[in-house]
């Protein structure tokens, strides 16, 4: 899997579609590390004119879900069972770097935490993930 994603890194394959569609990149890979970098827009905003905590969500997300996916071993794939989020500081725009980190993984479930910085490394937001690694049948089609 780690292969794969680091292909993603270089371009040589195409990004998840919702990377597109919000506008961020994976930047750095290692098994049980990623970073996400992304930059805040007005487009991004929610009613109350700063950064929607849903792109901050996806942003973490992205950032855990490469950190854990680049632990598996061929043949493996994993689905989210939990994720929280905590926002500890309003954006309305600017750069933004998501540090994903495996912090337990077993075999079956692992636990992964992403903090979220801006360019003066301000702690944004820390968010916790748990995974379950899919093996076999289960992970087919994934």
């Amino acid at each position: 899997m780690l292969d794969l994603i680091r292909m993603m890194q270089r371009g040589e394959v195409p990004p998840p579609p919702v990377a597109t569609l919000i506008g961020f990149a994976l930047t750095a890979v290692e098994p049980g590390c990623a970073v996400v970098e992304f930059t805040a827009e007005a487009r991004h905003a929610n009613p109350m004119g700063t950064l929607h905590g849903g792109i901050l969500c996806d942003l973490a997300d992205a950032a855990m879900g490469m950190a854990y996916a680049g632990t598996l071993e061929d043949g493996e794939t994993f689905t989210t069972l939990e994720l929280k989020i905590n926002f500890l500081r309003p954006v309305w725009t600017g750069r933004l770097v998501a540090t994903g980190r495996v912090v337990k993984g077993g075999r079956t479930v692992g636990l992964v935490e992403c903090d979220i910085v801006d360019d003066e490394k301000r702690l944004i937001a820390r968010a916790t993930s748990t995974c379950m690694t899919l093996r076999g049948d289960e992970a087919k089609g994934r």
